[in-house]
């Protein structure tokens, strides 16, 4: 059967949430909400998207704006986004094991493309999406798993966000999140997901795992009928 893996990028692939904060410091005057401080943006992890929405008191109707124009600033800083440590390595083996990779990410195609290329990883992955909504995501996993001829028990969405977590229920996925992204690890938990990793080998370790789960619970089902 054929095992796909879904990927947020920034928090989860790539380091970008230092950038992301200062290009939206940068941009708050225009935009009209207040810059955070380093203090205000620990904070902020412990918060859901929409709390924080709700906290720094932008319109919704400029969401839309901000998050393009946070893509376009963010090209620019673009040679300046690393990948996690050990995350190349995690991917490549994921690939050697037979997983499809796909990305699905609020930031620009373009930008992923460009940092995956910048480590020579790009071929590893089958297709990237970009959502055009900061919400939504779960559409885009039902298309990609209508188009790649995917049932939901063969993907896994994997994100750092309390917002990755709730796409991937609605899309009726399994989630792993990841705890070294944008949220803490307890407003995480709080979503439940089937996993929490603390680090990128354990991926590796909890994919087996869930894999294992898997075939039990399929075989039990078949041991029942």
């Amino acid at each position: 059967m054929k095992k796909a893996l879904i990927f947020d990028f920034d928090g989860t692939l790539a380091d970008t949430l230092d950038t992301i904060a200062k290009i939206t410091n940068r941009l708050s005057v225009e935009f009209g909400y207040p810059p955070a401080s380093p203090e205000e943006l620990a904070e902020l992890k412990d918060l859901s998207a929409w709390e924080i929405i709700k906290r720094s008191k932008i319109s919704i109707f400029k969401l839309p704006f901000l998050l393009r124009r946070i893509r376009k600033e963010l090209q620019k800083d673009i040679q300046y986004i690393h990948l996690f440590p050990r995350m190349k390595e995690v991917l490549e083996e994921l690939n050697h094991q037979g997983y499809s990779l796909y990305i699905i990410t609020s930031n620009a195609k373009e930008n992923v493309i460009l940092v995956l290329e910048n480590y020579q990883i790009l071929h590893l992955f089958h297709r990237i999406d970009s959502a055009s909504t900061l919400f939504g995501k779960s559409r885009y996993i039902r298309t990609v798993l209508k188009q790649e001829n995917l049932q939901p028990e063969q993907a896994i969405y994997i994100g750092d966000e309390t917002r990755d977590l709730d796409a991937a229920k609605r899309a009726k996925i399994r989630s792993i999140a990841v705890s070294w992204g944008f949220n803490s690890p307890d407003i995480l938990s709080q979503h439940r997901p089937d996993a929490l990793i603390y680090n990128p080998d354990e991926l590796l370790e909890v994919l087996n795992r869930l894999n294992r789960y898997s075939s039990c619970s399929v075989t039990d089902s078949l041991h029942h009928d």
